[in-house]
């Protein structure tokens, strides 16, 4: 087959570095950059096998999200702007894997083994970020592309969401959307109008916004290196703003990630103390908003907040016991969560790290839409529906999207009135400590109950709930790194004893699980 032969040549100019092993995780391929020009070039032939398999648009995103500038990475996205499948990314695995003279021998491999159509037409579409490394990194994925005879559509540079929109606007025949960049920042911003066109704002994106919102730009990329003390997770993990910005008390603030799929807020108080409103706090202001529209609306629809074991115990209780939203939990990762929330007809789901949107259902979008025409409702229904229609609009459910999630909730404390301090105070997180112990195996360590419980190694389960006795609205759990050999402990308490709470229980992980190097210290 002449493709074929087009791939031994093309492959040679992408060659593989002897030893190479990397494992496609929720986050894709991520390394240093400098190791993934094969990788690229592979992606490439994969996305275009998977678009023959689909008979769809597939995206290849070229990012390494928060990670430092030196590093990079890549996703695929799968026809509605999901990520891939288990059983692709077991594929990506194999074919980044495959030593040089073995490539053309996994690829056919995978064709054979999906009995892939090699003569269906293919489509991928191409985004990058900032980094230095990507316009080289995005040239291999189009070279890929090109070895298969795949049609490419280079986006160039664009956030992950952004990608993810355009995979999905093309292939539902521009139902979601127009799949251009300007397409994306018009639907998002004109659905940001209509929810608050009756709420007079006065907050201190772009040209589509400038009277609505104000925003004050910082780390816009003109200067300094990506993610370098700045970012959603530098924010989280340092509970500090970004270097080199001043915030006045109680203004309101929001740090993306490196290719904006993270969102975090945080302010600082009268006497300076730093406050930080991570994924639960999101997830709680836009569910007690919806489920408030939904019972105004009259409308019988099943809502859900999907969560992680690493959800703050505060955010649980309120929503469950105060809010009387169900709450689901589920493995760590957005792939799970995402897959849990299309269970409901509204699902709600964030990391505690920013990543996080709302799906709807086929259903719940049609029963909105026809109360939002319907002229024989009672004026209160049909706002409430007006309002759901919008807030649909502006959110991307394709993905969590830093920019779409900024606007829902500027337009939720607009339309509630609420300061961010108000929205800090629904509920206060209980202290708590993650920590990491190195071991020999990770894999000694096996959970269950959404990795809520440790099932192996003997002993270890019944010592944390020994140790968890001890404190008072306490809990603890541990799980194994998904790259690196390591367990990562959490623990939460009533007072800061959250600290002492996990170096215990960071103690019997070492002792039980084949811990290395010194025990762990106390953190005071």
């Amino acid at each position: 087959m002449a493709e074929f032969q087009e791939i031994s040549k093309l492959s040679a100019l992408h060659p593989k570095p002897a030893g190479l092993v990397l494992q496609y995780g929720t986050s894709g391929f991520r390394t240093n950059a400098k190791q993934l020009d094969h990788i690229m070039f592979r992606m490439g032939l994969l996305a275009t096998v998977r678009s023959k398999k689909t008979k769809a648009t597939i995206g290849v995103m070229v990012t390494a999200s928060h990670n430092p500038e030196e590093d990079n990475g890549v996703k695929l996205v799968d026809p509605m702007g999901e990520m891939v499948t288990q059983d692709w990314e077991e594929h990506a695995t194999q074919l980044a894997n495959a030593d040089q003279e073995d490539l053309l021998t996994a690829l056919k491999n995978i064709i054979e083994k999906e009995a892939i159509n090699m003569s269906q037409e293919a489509n991928v579409f191409v985004g990058k970020d900032t980094r230095s490394s990507s316009a080289s990194l995005s040239q291999a994925v189009l070279d890929g592309v090109s070895a298969l005879g795949g049609h490419s559509k280079d986006y160039g540079l664009v956030t992950t969401p952004q990608l993810h929109y355009m995979v999905c606007c093309q292939n539902t025949q521009g139902k979601y959307g127009e799949a251009t960049v300007e397409g994306y920042y018009t639907k998002f911003c004109q659905a940001f109008i209509q929810l608050t066109k009756n709420v007079r704002i006065t907050l201190c994106l772009f040209v589509h916004l400038k009277k609505e919102l104000q925003i004050s730009l910082n780390n816009d990329g003109s200067k300094g290196r990506l993610n370098h003390q700045c970012g959603a997770d530098y924010v989280k993990v340092q509970q500090k703003p970004p270097t080199g910005i001043k915030i006045n008390p109680g203004e309101r603030c929001c740090s993306f990630d490196g290719d904006a799929d993270r969102i975090v807020y945080y302010y600082t108080d009268s006497e300076g103390t730093f406050h930080l409103l991570d994924g639960d706090k999101m997830a709680t202001l836009i569910s007690t908003f919806l489920k408030e529209l939904l019972t105004q609306a009259g409308l019988d629809l099943k809502i859900a907040v999907v969560q992680t074991a690493y959800a703050n115990g505060s955010s649980t209780h309120y929503l469950e016991n105060t809010m009387k939203v169900l709450v689901r939990c589920t493995k760590t990762g957005v792939k799970h969560l995402h897959h849990v929330a299309q269970e409901f007809d509204v699902g709600v789901y964030f990391e505690a790290n920013g990543h996080g949107t709302v799906l709807f259902s086929k259903a719940a979008e049609e029963k909105i839409q026809q109360l939002a025409e319907d002229t024989n409702v009672n004026d209160e229904r049909k706002k409430a529906a007006l309002l759901l229609r919008n807030t649909i609009n502006v959110i991307n459910q394709t993905v969590g999207d830093a920019i779409s999630d900024m606007l829902l909730i500027e337009a939720i404390l607009a339309i509630k009135g609420m300061t961010i301090q108000q929205w800090d105070t629904i509920y206060t997180d209980l202290p708590n400590r993650q920590l990491k112990v190195k071991v020999a195996d990770r894999r000694v360590i096996d959970t269950t109950d959404a990795e809520r419980r440790a099932v192996t190694p003997a002993g270890l389960q019944e010592a944390i709930d020994n140790l968890v006795k001890k404190y008072r609205q306490a809990r603890s759990f541990v799980r194994p790194s998904g790259t690196e050999d390591v367990v990562r402990v959490y623990a939460e308490a009533d007072t800061q004893s959250a600290d002492a709470l996990a170096h215990e229980v960071s103690l019997a992980v070492y002792r039980l699980a084949g811990g290395v190097g010194d025990e762990p210290k106390p953190l005071h």
